[in-house]
């Protein structure tokens, strides 16, 4: 076999033109709002979180950013006022990035648009049941190759609760 033709380079390739692809497809959108691709991840983060905070270690994890990185970010979304810094009651070295109501808001505004280019440009291609294995497939490989990504979100079963009584 040639190994100029092996079928894991043609993987990785065509996983990262898919990225490329839809970034350059997604990031008009949030440019029209005020965001940066890493702005929008770090605020939409912030918002799926439970009380819409992280610790800025946790959040600079799944971010993949440095703790420097993730600060100058962070820096930048409360200067504009989407973000606000909270100090932890129990460990006063660790501080947390909260989603502000103006953040929030931001979110709210740039999230009917973004969605619409997701489902032109990538989940309206697939179908529901297609749909539902590529994402559990994508999130075996990121367990994996990401651990951190979920760092700090407690996982939430998604059975159904048994009632007491």
């Amino acid at each position: 076999m040639d190994p100029f033709d092996d079928p894991r380079l043609t993987a990785m390739g065509l996983l990262a033109e898919v990225y490329t692809g839809l970034c350059s497809k997604t990031s008009p959108t949030l440019a029209a709002a005020g965001l940066s691709e890493v702005d929008f991840e770090t605020l939409l983060r912030l918002a799926r979180s439970p009380e819409r905070r992280l610790r800025m270690s946790d959040l600079a994890a799944q971010t993949s950013l440095s703790t420097s990185g993730i600060t100058r970010v962070v820096d930048r979304l409360e200067r504009d006022g989407l973000v606000e810094r909270h100090g932890c009651a129990t460990d006063r070295r660790a501080s947390y990035a909260v989603l502000s109501e103006a953040g929030a808001e931001r979110l709210r505004a740039v999230l009917p648009r973004h969605i619409d280019d997701i489902e032109t440009w990538f989940t309206g291609l697939l179908p529901e049941n297609r749909l539902a294995d590529f994402l559990e497939t994508l999130r075996m490989i990121r367990d994996v190759v990401r651990p951190c990504a979920t760092a700090g979100v407690r996982e939430v079963s998604r059975a159904p609760r048994a009632k007491t009584g």
